[in-house]
């Protein structure tokens, strides 16, 4: 019996030692808990933290700021060379050519067809070119002027002329250099095009369509507007060798075309200037209003440029 009772005050000794033990391994893991739950919130947790690193961070990039400006207000300040105007940038031979030009002044059309002769730095014979700002907005069909004319003088080019029919003998009486719907085929098909123009009848043209991309850009594709998709073969071609050329505004409303060369007289220049002209001022479109011109220019094709009255048209 006494071992008995022994053996019990052991087992609730033991009893209590654990209980004991599990008490104070719970008060211990208390203050964990609520150390967990104080850093869902307020100075200890994530997001707290994060603010207070983005603010350091923030302190930091305005110091070094501040320390940037202060190295560059400690250089010395380099004074910016100013830009030279485009006379002085220009080549030697065009400076001496522009100063026959002055810039203040607007000129008769006799008075710079005359100069213009003289304003070629080149040694080759240059082009003369007429640039024509019309108060026309091109996004308007009827304001896309847009027509051909013979040059009465020419345009001192020659010129190689293809014909896309088989009506035509190629014996010369016509004046074309090539003719023949199946030599000019062949030709394309190779991606050759040797001719400046290309003149066809509108039976022929659907032919040419598969071509459009090859002639398109090159500014080859026949075309009514342009005069050369007529029933006329004869005259067209005659036109053509002649001197006939094609204007259109670009997307800023100007027109621009060669009238001619430096080694044409200034009386053939007069004519062909005079012709283009008379050409643009009979296109002005019933809804311009206002003035219909606002500049006109003479120049060579590097030379400077001779500002013409607007009187002259």
């Amino acid at each position: 019996m006494v071992k008995a009772s022994d053996k019990s005050k052991e087992d609730a000794a033991n009893t209590a030692e654990e209980k004991s033990e599990i008490s104070t391994t719970e008060e211990s893991d208390q203050p964990d808990q609520t150390s967990a739950a104080l850093a869902k919130a307020g100075k200890r947790s994530a997001k707290a933290q994060a603010e207070a690193e983005a603010r350091e961070a923030k302190e930091a990039r305005k110091v070094l700021s501040d320390e940037e400006k202060a190295e560059a207000a400690a250089r010395p300040k380099q004074t910016a060379k100013p830009t030279r105007p485009r006379v002085e940038r220009q080549g030697k031979k065009f400076r001496e050519a522009a100063k026959l030009v002055d810039r203040t002044k607007t000129y008769s059309l006799k008075e710079a067809v005359d100069l213009v002769k003289k304003t070629s730095p080149v040694k080759f014979d240059a082009s003369v070119e007429v640039h024509i700002n019309l108060n026309v907005d091109p996004r308007h069909a009827d304001q896309n002027i847009r027509d051909n004319l013979v040059l009465p003088a020419g345009t001192g080019k020659t010129v190689s002329v293809a014909v896309f029919d088989d009506e035509i003998k190629n014996d010369g009486s016509q004046g074309a250099d090539i003719t023949g719907v199946e030599t000019i085929t062949k030709l394309l098909d190779k991606g050759e095009l040797n001719f400046d123009i290309l003149i066809a009848t509108p039976a022929q043209m659907p032919k040419l369509g598969k071509y459009a991309r090859l002639l398109g850009p090159r500014g080859l594709m026949p075309n009514p507007k342009s005069g050369t998709v007529t029933t006329d073969i004869a005259k067209a071609v005659r036109e053509a060798k002649a001197g006939r050329v094609e204007y259109r505004v670009d997307s800023t409303g100007i027109v621009h075309l060669p009238v001619g060369k430096v080694s044409f007289s200034a009386a053939d220049l007069l004519q062909n200037v005079q012709a283009v002209l008379a050409s643009v001022k009979g296109n002005k479109p019933a809804s311009v209003k206002a003035s219909y011109v606002k500049a006109i220019h003479l120049s060579t094709s590097m030379g400077p440029s001779i500002s013409i009255a607007i009187s002259e048209v």
